[in-house]
């Protein structure tokens, strides 16, 4: 959803990359389930979008199908660079 939203915001996108882990809890009854979701993009881009950059992550969260379908909180941990 992030490049979704950087094309719209015309963002001059020069790398993406993004790594999850889910944070499982085992339950009493031997079943587990996730209770936390964090998500660390890695975000480069040209030095003169990176003012449009926390607007395309707050996008990303609100029209993400997979985050807005499951229980636990996702939390984003981005990584923001610049190059000229």
């Amino acid at each position: 959803m992030f490049i979704w939203a950087a094309e719209r915001l015309k963002i001059e996108l020069v790398s993406y990359e993004c790594e999850a882990e889910g944070h499982v809890l085992d339950l009493l009854d031997r079943t587990s389930i996730f209770e936390r979701t964090v998500l660390r993009p890695k975000i480069k881009v040209k030095t003169n979008s990176i003012e449009r950059v926390p607007k395309a992550l707050e996008w990303a969260r609100k029209y993400s199908l997979i985050a807005n379908s499951i229980k636990p909180p996702v939390v984003v941990e981005p990584k923001i660079e610049t190059e000229p």
